[in-house]
């Protein structure tokens, strides 16, 4: 089977980033907070499963899987079957990702939800295209920094594509699915809107594709794993 080029590799994401700007576009992500808060404000913000369960050990099961990460890589027997180049790979891509989100989300004038008016707080809505306006908030809330707290571990998957294929499907479906259990968890305690979460899984799937695909550090069978 010959290799997929760069074009059919990106086909998805790109599949998905047009989705996404439609979604922008459409103004669903009012609608969707609008489900779940009104003027006084948001239910869900502080029960025990959204903020405790699933924000604070969300964090936690973060810091665990970068532990992992780590680990593999100072202790090349926990998965042998490794080469020295997946697991750096796989750390470096991690780093990137989470980095990635970070800088975004600090140099954004986007408040949170929870920050406008119609739910309580003191902020107009702008959207997150409008580069320089601020809202009236506290802004620093686009992308989600929560969901990369997931997202951003989508590596995995292909570091243990050639050498632990099974494995490399369980843990990209694991973050997918914690992915989007920590953006509903953020939306309904009015902390996200539902594109924060979506903006921040594709930037972590683009950017590990393209990682993947990087002159030397380009990874053997990457594509069978996205």
């Amino acid at each position: 089977m010959r290799p997929m080029s760069k074009l059919q590799t990106l086909r998805w994401p790109l599949l998905a980033l047009i989705l996404l700007l439609a979604w922008d576009a459409s103004g669903l992500d009012l609608w969707a907070m609008r489900l779940v808060g009104d003027a006084q404000g948001f239910a869900w913000r502080d029960l025990w499963v959204t903020k405790s369960l699933i924000h604070e050990g969300g964090r936690l099961v973060s810091y665990a899987a970068m532990i992992f990460i780590v680990a593999v890589n100072l202790l090349p027997r926990l998965l042998p079957a490794l080469s020295r180049r997946e697991r750096t790979w796989w750390l470096l891509t991690t780093l990137v990702c989470l980095a990635l989100i970070s800088l975004i989300k600090r140099a954004s004038l986007t408040s949170c939800p929870w920050d406008l008016t119609e739910f309580g707080g003191a902020a107009q809505y702008v959207s997150h295209w409008a580069w320089g306006q601020r809202d009236g908030g506290g802004g620093h809330c686009f992308p989600s920094g929560h969901a990369s707290a997931a997202f951003a571990y989508l590596a995995g998957a292909w570091a243990l594509a050639r050498a632990y294929p099974r494995a490399a499907r369980a843990w990209g479906v694991t973050v997918v699915v914690l992915g989007v259990i920590y953006g509903l968890g953020q939306m309904v305690r009015g902390a996200h809107y539902p594109s924060h979460t979506m903006w921040t899984g594709w930037l972590c799937w683009a950017a590990t594709v393209l990682a993947a695909q990087a002159g030397p550090w380009r990874l053997r069978r990457a594509a069978a794993a996205g």
